[in-house]
């Protein structure tokens, strides 16, 4: 699974440089950036760096794209395609790791006498070299890129990207390579972000996405872009702190359920959608068997289906087929830990004993998920009051009345979060919140951070629980 691996960027490492913002893009909202240059700049040579993290997996998503004639982007393969004039690459590897950010260079400089150094693609400081079609320009040739056409970032010709962008660059005239814009961590081996310390100049381009009220404006401070860049349904909740500095946890799109179609991931990962059947999940991208962690997460269509039928927490990984393929909702799991929105906390099909019910939470009611995971406990709380059991509320910040204190002993498996529908109609939406990008339903009731400063969470984190973070998850332990 995308989340057991360790070869891309994770955002758990400090790298002494922080990016501190990305841009949230989400292809049902047709969010993406628009930019025309008065005039041409270099055509012929010219570098393009930027971050990546994706979030829905089989589509056409163009991240770069010049005039709709010329592009980078994912095929609905998931591997990577670019056009440029007679430029033709597309990649034999796939790129499915829904958990990590990517880092894509692309240089293109039709000057050199060798065909296949006239372009050359990096992704996270390695080149790609093997590619299922491979067609490079006549030396010397103009490209469509950087030429007076519009450039759109994010979503050109209507393939948009689903998932997050960070720090982006367009350097014109200059061949660079991936060690101007990152560099393997010398303990880890991980690819991570350094700051570019060239020049800009021309029709180069940066966008940090730093300004939330013009997630659009271009900080090259550079005024051969022509036409500024604008935003097109983007505002200023599009700005997130997942970054490749401080990666957050994310839901994957699900694998096929045996019992019906599956639900899709939207919104940077944070939520889940549609699916048909008589039981619905969605998982989390970051696990953890040690430290302290919370997370929310809310109801905002129940499909005309009771909300105490839905249900969140945390599960074993190991158990994602049985839950899957069995038509179970996660409680249902012996080691699946959920609390239905009627706060009823269940595990190995039972409720936990003692536990007080409190009636069907209504849509947009926020629920929260305190884990313990040095003691094994779990706590609930509805709109802010703790899961009470035999009439004693739980306290998460000094470890009692816990719904559940079986999760070390359970499993000895790391656990993901969770969330679903036990009667699903098509029309459910769940929305999570892990801190990284809080939706509306979140930032209404509340912006809190944890401890550390990481995270938007409606409600204050309980002392001594964190975000799940690739910089927390550094520091208290867990599996980014």
């Amino acid at each position: 699974m995308a989340f057991l691996q360790r070869t891309m960027n994770r955002g758990s490492v400090s790298t002494g440089y922080e990016i501190e913002n990305s841009l949230k893009l989400e292809s049902d909202n047709s969010e993406y950036l628009d930019n025309r240059h008065h005039s041409a700049g270099n055509r012929r040579t010219w570098t393009l760096s930027f971050w990546i993290k994706r979030t829905e997996l089989g589509t056409t998503q163009k991240p770069y794209d010049s005039g709709n004639v010329a592009s980078i982007g994912f095929l609905s393969s998931d591997k990577i395609q670019i056009e440029n004039t007679t430029l033709y690459l597309a990649t034999d590897r796939v790129f499915r790791d829904t958990s990590a950010w990517y880092h894509i260079v692309l240089l293109n400089d039709s000057t050199q006498s060798t065909a296949s150094n006239r372009a050359k693609l990096w992704i996270n400081g390695v080149q790609e070299t093997s590619f299922y079609s491979e067609t490079y320009m006549p030396q010397n040739q103009d490209g469509n890129i950087n030429s007076a056409t519009s450039v759109s970032i994010g979503g050109g010709g209507g393939a948009h990207v689903n998932g997050y962008m960070a720090e982006l660059f367009f350097v014109d005239g200059q061949a660079l390579a991936p060690t101007d814009f990152g560099e393997f961590d010398e303990d880890s081996g991980i690819w991570i972000p350094k700051e570019y310390g060239g020049t800009l100049s021309g029709t180069s381009i940066k966008l940090d996405f730093s300004n939330s009220s013009a997630l659009w404006e271009d900080s090259s401070g550079l005024s051969g872009n022509g036409t500024a860049m604008s935003g097109n349904n983007i505002t200023a909740a599009d700005q997130s702190t997942d970054t490749p500095t401080n990666n957050f946890c994310t839901l994957f799109p699900p694998p096929d359920a045996v019992t019906g179609t599956e639900p899709s991931v939207k919104e940077g990962g944070t939520t889940m959608f549609g699916g048909v059947s008589s039981t619905q999940n969605a998982f989390g991208t970051m696990g953890v068997r040690s430290g302290k962690w919370y997370f929310e997460s809310t109801i905002t269509d129940d499909g005309g289906v009771a909300t105490n039928n839905h249900n969140f927490g945390v599960i074993d990984p190991e158990q994602i087929t049985y839950v899957m393929t069995s038509g179970r909702d996660i409680g249902a799991s012996p080691a699946g830990w959920a609390c239905a929105s009627n706060s009823l906390p269940r595990n190995n099909n039972a409720s936990a004993s003692g536990a007080n019910g409190t009636g069907s939470l209504a849509e947009n009611e926020i629920m929260g998920v305190a884990i313990d995971m040095d003691n094994g406990k779990i706590w609930w709380h509805r709109q802010g009051t703790w899961t009470s059991i035999n009439s004693t509320v739980g306290n998460p910040a000094n470890g009692t009345t816990p719904a559940f204190s079986n999760l070390l002993t359970a499993t000895d498996n790391f656990v993901i979060p969770a969330g679903g529908f036990y009667v699903n109609d098509g029309n459910q939406t769940r929305v999570m919140n892990f801190g990284g990008y809080a939706q509306a339903v979140f930032t209404a009731v509340g912006t809190y951070t944890d401890a550390n400063g990481y995270g938007s969470f409606a409600y204050q984190p309980p002392s001594g629980y964190y975000a799940l973070c690739g910089k927390n998850l550094a520091e208290f332990g867990g599996t980014a």
